[in-house]
């Protein structure tokens, strides 16, 4: 998520305004960065699959929102890029905390529907039960990608963020981020790497 001319200035003077103590310009980060906070959010939700049935775009942006207003009088930053990194930092945290709720054993998503085991005299019990069974495994492994992602360091992470959640190639990383594509290159192979580790070089389903 870019932070282009439009807003790059007001972002820069809300800056300075929280540094000299005046925590009111937190409301105007948000409003500035509302547009592509949710437009974000919608694109970041459509990776989170055990989320994206349950939640909307408007629930994401609210809650990440708040995360954002918050953290914002708890850390300094010194750039409008750093409130951009951070608001994709807070909506993935959000996305990661709605997964791991909607993949527990007592969650709605883990009892609703074909979820849910029919009697014991049904014929097609073990059937529904396999079928519970694999929906819950493949809820963890999503859980445990998006971990494996918020785990990176921080510039594997921001390039991670750009490539794979809102489909920037590399080319355009570069220029985001300021630096030559080659650098962008390394970052993506390691994060994937990693990523890949994480859940024992198998994908998520």
């Amino acid at each position: 998520m870019d932070s282009d001319d439009s807003i790059t200035p007001g972002l820069a003077a809300c800056l300075d305004q929280i540094a000299a103590g005046d925590l009111t310009a937190r409301d105007r980060i948000i409003e500035l960065c509302g547009g592509r906070l949710r437009a974000l959010a919608h694109r970041m939700l459509s990776r989170f699959p055990n989320v994206r049935r349950w939640d909307d775009t408007d629930d994401v942006f609210q809650n990440a929102a708040m995360r954002l207003h918050r953290t914002l009088g708890q850390m300094r930053l010194d750039s409008p890029r750093s409130v951009m990194a951070l608001a994709a930092t807070q909506l993935h945290r959000e996305l990661i905390d709605l997964a791991r709720r909607h993949a527990g054993p007592a969650s709605y998503a883990a009892n609703h529907g074909t979820n849910v085991a029919p009697s014991v005299e049904s014929a097609d019990a073990p059937r529904h039960i396999d079928r519970a069974a694999a929906s819950g495994a493949s809820l963890d492994r999503w859980t445990l990608f998006h971990e494996a992602i918020a785990a990176l360091p921080d510039e594997q992470r921001e390039v991670f963020h750009l490539v794979w959640y809102l489909g920037a190639d590399q080319k355009s990383a570069a220029t985001l981020l300021g630096c030559s594509e080659r650098t962008v290159k390394s970052r993506w192979r390691a994060a994937r790497e990693a990523v890949k580790a994480a859940l024992d070089g198998l994908p998520p389903e």
